[in-house]
Order: structure tokens, then sequence, then C-alpha cells
């Protein structure tokens, strides 16, 4: 349970801090000379919705792993760390392709309806890489899942308010690029750390 709450904390981590989730929010807040106040409520919506999906699609994936769990304890004790295993291969093998505009700007200049357009978009952009969390999370119950989902929303949401009212310069001075072009590698190499350890050692 606590090897899943730390990697969970460090997925979350290395997910809210990539460009792609928080800088065309900083850079449309810019472009629409917002106040700090808009701009955080569009940043708390908007990453609300993202991973209001995240964890409903997770839950069900939990569940999944729970009864699997109850039903077939000595098939999920290997099981589970081989998906988690296997994902991360398949993350590490694929290429990050990550892009954003710097100058956004948008046809409307309603408030409400571009954060609820924003918010739309990414309540049906679910971060497929905590998703593989899951079904681990459910092999330990509620409290598993609990956990993960815990941990995602509190990260998820006051990192990305955080960064995007810091805005671009967070970007520059952290050099945050490096994270955009190697998140799925990264992701990969910790689901099959996770994967390893949680086969191997039981704490």
């Amino acid at each position: 349970m606590l090897q899943l709450a730390a990697f969970s904390l460090l997925l979350s981590l290395i997910h809210v801090l990539v460009p792609h989730h928080w800088l065309p929010l900083a850079l449309l807040a810019k472009s629409e000379k917002w106040s700090r106040r808009q701009t955080f409520k569009l940043s708390v919506v908007v990453s609300l919705a993202h991973v209001l999906s995240t964890i409903i699609l997770g839950v069900i994936i939990g569940i999944i792993g729970m009864e699997a769990a109850n039903k077939m304890s000595g098939f999920t004790e290997w099981f589970a760390p081989l998906l988690l295993i296997l994902f991360g291969i398949i993350y590490v093998s694929l290429g990050d392709h990550h892009h954003h505009d710097e100058k956004v700007k948008l046809k409307t200049h309603s408030f409400a309806k571009i954060v609820t357009t924003m918010a739309v978009a990414m309540f049906f952009s679910p971060c497929l890489e905590v998703e593989t969390f899951y079904f681990k999370a459910g092999t330990y119950g509620w409290k598993g899942i609990i956990a993960v989902s815990a941990i995602y929303l509190a990260i998820t949401i006051i990192g990305i308010t955080a960064l995007t009212l810091s805005g671009k310069k967070t970007m520059e001075r952290f050099r945050l690029h490096f994270l955009e072009h190697y998140e799925k590698k990264i992701t990969g190499v910790i689901l099959i750390l996770l994967g390893i350890l949680s086969y191997f050692v039981k704490f």
C-alpha cells in the first residue's frame, strides 16, 4: 500500500508538471487579459474536470481489480505487477509528441463559454497513465482506490492551478520542456519499477 501511494504521488507530480497540461491555460489567460481571480477559476474548473473523468474511469478499473483479487488472489499477485510492467514497456516505446501554441486566442471572449469549452475538452481527455495504477489499487480494496484518487486529485488541482498562475516563467526557469518531451518514457519507467517492486516487495 505504501509503495502504491508513493508511486502514485510521483506519477501525479510528473503528470502535473508537463507543460501541455497548464501552459495553454496560462497563455489563454494572458491572451484574454484575464485577472488572477479569473485565471484561478479557469485552472480549478478545467483541472477538476480532467481529474473527475480520470477518477471515474479509474474507479471502474479499480473495481475490476478488486473483484479479481477477491476471486483469484493467486492470479492477481502476479497479473497486476505484470500488467504494470507491460504498460510500462508500452509507454517507454511510445514517442512523446506534445505541442503548444505560443499565441492562444479563441473567437469567443465570453469567460464562461471559454471555461466550459475547456472543461468539457479536458473531461473527455482522462489521464490514461494514471488509470494503469487503478487495477493494482483495486487489489488493496477501496482503501487503495481512494488513496490513488485522493493523491491524484490533490496534486493535479493544486499543481495545475499554481503553475497556470505562475505562467510561462515557471517552464523557462525550471526547463520543464524536458518533461514534455519524455513524459511517456518517464511514466513507463515508473510503471515498470512499481510492477517489479509490487511483485517482490510487500509493504
